[in-house]
């Protein structure tokens, strides 16, 4: 088996794979651009304001790898695959021969087509003081930027660039947001939500510039970045400009080799590529659209989802269906279609969840589900205290949730959160739910999170049990939490979760 990407995804893969590989029965090659191993590409942001590290971002270890016989080949960069031939070609170690091949290319960032910029997808030229945030070297140039109190420009008002800006500003830098629409996130939440969401943002130290559209930058004397011109003649200055106008999948290679592709690589409900018995794809690169045109499944996708749990949750199925027919483990359940992801903006000063069509208000409800096909109409229920920045909102067709918003309300986000994935029926009494946040949070919500089996880490699957018993196991730290369970592996938003429930289990045993 080739591997071609060492990814977040790839290296849950072969993770997974790698009992196969111990046992002798499958060869493993993977195949990485970067000269580092495996990474959380989600926390870049976080390594370029200091507050991670790039040990705690390590994903895997090639010399543990290596002693289970899984080959790791850094700095290499696949050039071409040969299908008829099944070899996949390289720049730097010549011709890899495979019976399996899985595509886990990622994704790449997406470059405005802007004034002074290179927007070639495959090999973008970007001035001095502009930057994406993908990979290390942009890390290194955002902790530049901060480190010296520099005026940040961030382009884009999607949660990746919100949670950079926010980031930065807490760490002591000047922050602009420049963002199309009245307000950020705009495709995603309702106009209350945006409103309140934009006036806690500018409380957090952010200058906002709404319903604005870049047409270039302008460059100093030696071509470094100093301000971001908008359309209607206006400019904003800047030492930084980051790029945060979201990702797209790397499927050139796919392409080249004959592979059917839309938004990413095209494949089957068994995430192989189409028309090809020996290609497979995961993670960013790949979508999930079937041949069949009878289904419904494949017919509502949207492509890639951008999200690291659903790649997760694909390496892992992919995984066990090699170990099955490799090991005689027993197959895996069929892969399932992914729900509408939750988005999650963590800041200091933000906590936000959101997910579904939340587009709905309380009085529209009515009309616009006249003549609905005689389906239950969709009850909206609304609470909001914007000067203190927060803000509720539940659409619900019977008792189930088919969006949400939870802004600076943790611990009613989190109930969401899970009530919205597991499609469990909401309480009656809606205000339970706001009550989480209260003095009388102690009483708790039916169905509440707070349970050794809720699901803890999202992103990783992972609940609140399995932590606690890795800290009664031994587990002193964040670090040796995720390393033992993945908790806190993703998009880090439990992983102040998991400190709070390593810092109870050692105070109790200091008393």
């Amino acid at each position: 088996m080739v591997v071609v990407g060492f990814g977040p995804v790839a290296a849950r893969f072969v993770d997974e794979l790698q009992p196969a590989a111990a046992a002798g029965v499958a060869e493993v090659t993977v195949i990485g651009e970067e000269g580092q191993p495996a990474y959380n590409r989600v926390l870049v942001a976080d390594l370029g304001v200091g507050r991670t590290t790039l040990a705690s971002m390590q994903l895997a270890d090639p010399d543990e790898l290596a002693l289970d016989g899984i080959r790791v080949l850094l700095g290499t960069h696949a050039t071409r695959i040969d299908r008829s031939r099944r070899i996949v070609h390289t720049a730097e170690r010549g011709p890899l021969p495979y019976d399996r091949l899985i595509l886990a290319t990622g994704a790449r960032a997406a470059i405005p087509n802007l004034t002074g910029l290179n927007p070639d997808p495959l090999h973008p030229v970007l001035p001095r003081g502009v930057t994406a945030l993908r990979d290390l070297a942009d890390a290194e140039r955002l902790s530049a930027a901060v480190r010296g109190r520099k005026r940040i420009v961030v382009l884009g008002g999607g949660v990746l660039g919100l949670e950079a800006a926010l980031a930065a500003s807490e760490e002591g830098a000047t922050v602009t947001v420049v963002h199309h629409g009245g307000r950020p996130l705009g495709r995603q939440i309702d106009a209350g939500g945006g409103a309140t969401l934009s006036a806690v943002l500018r409380g957090g130290g952010l200058r906002l510039a709404p319903n604005a559209r870049a047409t270039g930058i302008e460059a100093d004397d030696d071509g470094s970045f100093r301000a971001l011109l908008l359309e209607d003649g206006s400019a904003v200055d800047g030492d930084l400009l980051v790029l945060a106008c979201g990702a797209r999948a790397r499927r050139e290679l796919a392409e080249g080799a004959g592979l059917a592709t839309g938004n990413g690589i095209l494949v089957d409900h068994r995430l192989a590529a189409l028309h090809t018995e020996h290609v497979f794809a995961i993670g960013d690169c790949a979508e999930v659209r079937c041949p069949d045109a009878a289904c419904e499944e494949c017919a509502r996708a949207d492509g890639p989802s951008g999200l690291i749990a659903p790649g997760w949750r694909q390496a892992d199925w992919l995984a066990a269906s090699f170990r099955s027919r490799l090991l005689g483990e027993s197959t895996p359940l069929p892969l399932t279609v992914e729900r509408p992801g939750v988005i999650l903006l963590k800041a200091r000063a933000v906590n936000l969840a959101l997910a579904g069509n939340v587009q709905r208000e309380p009085w529209e409800s009515v009309a616009w589900d006249a003549g609905d096909g005689g389906r239950a109409p969709i009850d909206v229920s609304l609470w909001a205290d914007p000067a203190r920045g927060r803000y509720v909102k539940m659409c619900t067709r019977e008792g189930v949730l088919e969006g949400f918003v939870a802004l600076g309300m943790p611990r009613a986000a989190a109930e969401l959160t899970l009530l919205f994935e597991s499609g469990a029926e909401l309480p009656a009494d809606r205000s339970v739910l706001l009550r989480l946040d209260g003095p009388e949070s102690s009483l708790g919500a039916p169905g509440s999170s707070a349970g050794p089996e809720s699901t803890l880490c999202r992103c990783a699957g992972v609940s609140r049990g399995t932590v606690e018993e890795a800290i009664l196991g031994g587990c002193a730290t964040v670090e040796q939490v995720s390393k033992s369970t993945r908790a806190g592996t993703g998009c880090g938003g439990c992983r102040d979760s998991v400190r709070r429930l390593v810092e109870q289990h050692f105070a109790g045993v200091g008393a």
